[in-house]
């Protein structure tokens, strides 16, 4: 079984591992963007930056982490990860939840028209 990857305006994201209550992925944001501000209702997320530095907001704070550095997001809390920096930023993320399906993603704001 192929695993899942697919390429974003962003970026890429590619998953690692996938099985029941949790999922892997490695993502890749290029130089100068960021991914949506978004929610979910069924996952927890835990992001482990690999290379470059991620901003990340989770609800109404923002973290600045390097390499080695993580980054825990709780379950329904507004969250969004960018790359201010000039090197691509690779982050592994977990995924904890019953289920981690794509469409459990609320965007509440995107720079590239996907909200709704």
């Amino acid at each position: 079984m192929a695993l899942e990857s697919e390429d974003r305006p962003w970026g890429s994201w590619h998953v690692i591992d996938v099985a029941p209550g949790y999922k892997i992925k490695r993502i890749h944001v290029t130089p100068g963007h960021r991914l949506s501000l978004q929610t979910h209702e069924h996952r927890s997320e835990h992001w482990v930056v690999v290379f470059g530095v991620a901003t990340c907001v989770i609800d109404d704070q923002t973290i600045i982490a390097g390499p080695g550095h993580s980054v825990d997001v709780p379950l329904g809390a507004r969250h969004r990860l960018a790359n201010e920096g000039k090197e691509e930023l690779v982050i592994v993320e977990v995924q904890h939840g019953a289920y981690t399906g794509e469409d459990d993603i609320c965007r509440h704001e995107d720079d590239f028209g996907r909200v709704g």
